[in-house]
């Protein structure tokens, strides 16, 4: 139980997961490869049903690498760029041993502050937000019974997912030691 508790603890350290981000971002750099953790920011949630059977929540969530959402004026209104990340969904334990399925789209801060503001932007935010977890995750959604929950901002524990972007020139040669294989 030591043992157990003494993981746990370093686990939820914010130095630990620090030094852990900084060994992955060196590690993938070597390969040629940038990597960005994602920080989801609470925002607010939805509380849908998968499969008609399965309940599931969708975090929708807030983060400054995210792209700013853009407007193009079009006849008879706007189109909205909502550039968003999604994470891989996740199942998590509840009390009595109940399991609930858990996604988070993260979206620029800025998205979500013009949700805060306009009814008619938080929903286009939550189509968005459903319409990704069913295409990108190929499940089915109950997109008339999705709604908001009311003072809660997360479910579940929050994750950091990565971006991963090549870096200019790929990755750099190994050295040569001047011996032939």
């Amino acid at each position: 139980r030591e043992l157990f508790a003494e993981y746990a603890a370093e686990l939820t350290d914010p130095e630990q997961r620090r030094l852990y981000e900084e060994e992955v971002s060196a590690l993938e750099r070597e390969r040629g490869v940038e990597v960005r953790f994602v920080h989801p920011t609470p925002g607010f949630v939805l509380r849908t049903s998968q499969e008609g059977s399965r309940r599931c929540y969708i975090n929708v969530c807030s983060n400054a690498l995210m792209g700013e959402p853009r407007a193009r004026a079009e006849r008879g209104g706007q189109r909205w760029e909502l550039p968003y990340s999604l994470a891989p969904g996740r199942e998590e334990l509840r009390r009595a041993g109940r399991r609930r399925l858990l996604y988070d789209v993260v979206f620029h801060p800025a998205a979500l502050r013009l949700a805060a503001r306009s009814a008619r932007f938080r929903r286009l935010l939550c189509d968005t937000a459903l319409e990704a977890v069913e295409s990108r995750c190929g499940v089915r959604l109950d997109r008339n019974n999705a709604t908001v929950l009311r003072g809660v901002s997360y479910k579940g524990v929050p994750q950091a997912p990565v971006i991963r972007s090549p870096l200019p020139g790929g990755a750099p040669k190994p050295p040569d030691d001047g011996e032939s294989p």
